[in-house]
């Protein structure tokens, strides 16, 4: 009897624990798309950076649309998936603009603030339950931000900084339509979706200060392509699954 229930409770775990193990692999792919863009975002202009990166994120997945068909990554709601990109390119423009400018350190401990943000949201719009354990994480992750940023916020030199922040509640928003969002379309028609708005979102600002990229960098965007569509399908996939 007592087996039986630990194999219970176990099966009720299951899908959190794969939905964590599904966003630690994100985090885990994020963490070098980040550094790997931040170099590139220091060689090219950094809108014409996120274009190339959601362009090349989209040219990855074109052989997926081919295999399956155009009809399988057709949405049920093109405004739902237009809106995200929206929410999503606008958090990118503040993102990509403090990307150069300041250390990947601030970048990542800045991150931490998104957490707050989508707990909010999935609170109000999700009625997901909030656990105290969940806030105590995330007041945590908020106490080291200010230990590493906090110094940095006084006069001209944390301006970078305060537009890396203005980046959290834009992604948190993206993220939380992304979970509303698969409640009725696949992992594969957001993930296309997504790339494909950006790429169209970000064409005008890109071609403002355009510059021939080299052949390293070429090759550079379309490792990030594929590591930012990567990072998006485990991100989704745990969306998916739980809370």
């Amino acid at each position: 009897r007592r087996i039986a229930l630990t194999g219970h409770r176990l099966n009720r775990l299951d899908p959190v624990v794969k939905g964590l193990l599904w966003s630690a692999a994100a985090g885990l792919v994020f963490s070098v798309l980040n550094a790997l863009m931040r170099g590139l975002a220091q060689q090219l202009d950094p809108f014409q950076a996120q274009f190339l990166r959601y362009l090349f994120g989209l040219v990855v997945l074109l052989p997926l649309v081919w295999r399956h068909g155009l009809a399988a990554y057709r949405p049920k709601r093109v405004s739902g998936q237009f809106l995200r990109g929206a929410f999503h390119t606008l958090g990118l423009m503040l993102w990509f603009t403090a990307l150069p400018k300041i250390p990947l350190a601030d970048m990542t401990a800045i991150g931490f603030t998104g957490p707050i943000f989508i707990m909010i949201g999935a609170y109000i719009f999700f009625k997901e339950p909030m656990r105290w354990e969940r806030w105590l994480a995330a007041g945590i992750g908020f106490v080291g931000v200010l230990i590493v940023v906090g110094p940095k916020l006084s006069g001209s030199g944390g301006f970078y900084n305060l537009v890396m922040l203005a980046s959290a509640p834009m992604f948190a928003a993206s993220f939380l339509l992304t979970k509303g969002l698969t409640r009725y379309e696949t992992t594969g028609v957001i993930l296309v979706w997504q790339s494909l708005t950006v790429t169209l979102f970000s064409i005008p600002l890109a071609l403002l200060n355009w510059q021939a990229p080299t052949a390293l960098q070429w090759a550079g965007f379309l490792l990030c392509g594929f590591l930012g569509s990567l990072g998006h399908y485990c991100l989704t996939r745990s969306f998916r699954i739980a809370d």
